[in-house]
């Protein structure tokens, strides 16, 4: 599993379905969904919004929560509303190995890349889908934290699937940055298994360049706002602006919008980051 094996990879995204109504509101209503991503089935929440369609879609990508207490759509419930409210038809994976959708043995000790192809799978399952509500044409990707690292990772293996991508307080773009901070100092034994399995930076240089989507933004072809703060010490800034200048280094049309003074969470200047998203999606989607 590497990001040139994603590449490589002809990947499928099919079956959306419908499921059990979660909630209704004035602006739209929210179901439980699945659909097919590479052979597996993937559950998530979606909402469609209140009116005549087609509307631009959004698939959210939501940041690392433990599986074993992962709940369908949880994560980005505040992003889901808003951009509901808005007019855009919200699909939130829920991930392989989480809530209902299937298993993936091998996901973990092959560095979550699983996750890219159940954003990729998600993109093509809404262009598929044939449903009235959806514009097929104008799909949008939106992640957080962890999942802002799998925008990164969908980008860069799926070039033109996407119209406009977000991401907030991603992580880094170099996976042994991103063990290094959040697995290796609490003895996660995980980190032993990718280590065993596919060496260290230093032993095996090839997998790890391989594995960080900076090594390929030559194939990027979408906008990418990206929102951090400041103080946010779950991801450094710093990895922001690293892979900001890697962007534009490679020509890339990237824009980082930073808030000072606020953390990893966005509760303060929430409301403010996500008025420049929706312009954003505005621009890019309408």
């Amino acid at each position: 599993m590497s990001i040139p094996g994603l590449i490589e990879r002809e990947h499928t995204g099919s079956g959306l379905k419908l499921g059990t109504v979660l909630a209704r509101t004035d602006a739209y209503t929210s179901y439980e969904v699945t659909y097919e991503a590479n052979g597996l089935t993937i559950s998530g929440l979606m909402n469609i919004p209140e009116g005549k369609g087609p509307f631009p879609a959004l698939v959210l990508a939501h940041g690392y929560i433990d599986p074993d207490i992962y709940t369908t759509g949880r994560g980005l419930s505040r992003e889901q509303d808003l951009l509901a409210r808005n007019g855009y038809v919200v699909l939130h994976t829920d991930y392989r190995n989480h809530a209902r959708s299937d298993k993936d043995a091998d996901n973990d000790v092959n560095l979550r890349l699983g996750y890219t192809e159940d954003v990729i799978g998600a993109a093509k399952a809404l262009r598929a889908a044939g449903r009235p509500e959806i514009d097929g044409d104008r799909i949008g990707l939106l992640g957080r934290s962890m999942g802002g690292g799998v925008v990164y990772n969908s980008l860069v293996v799926a070039p033109g699937l996407f119209d406009a991508a977000v991401a907030f307080a991603p992580v880094s773009g170099h996976p042994e940055e991103n063990i290094d901070q959040f697995q290796r100092p609490e003895g996660d034994p995980l980190v032993g298994q990718i280590e065993a399995e596919h060496g260290t930076p230093e032993e095996n240089p090839k997998f790890w360049r391989e594995a960080s989507p900076l090594t390929y933004l030559d194939r990027v072809t979408e906008p990418l706002l990206i929102h951090h703060g400041t103080v946010d010490d779950t991801c450094p800034i710093a990895w922001t602006r690293h892979t900001v200048a890697a962007f534009e280094k490679a020509g890339k049309d990237v824009e980082l919008r930073t808030y000072r003074g606020e953390g990893h969470t966005f509760y303060g200047q929430w409301p403010r980051s996500m008025e420049t998203t929706m312009n954003f999606f505005e621009e890019h989607l309408r």
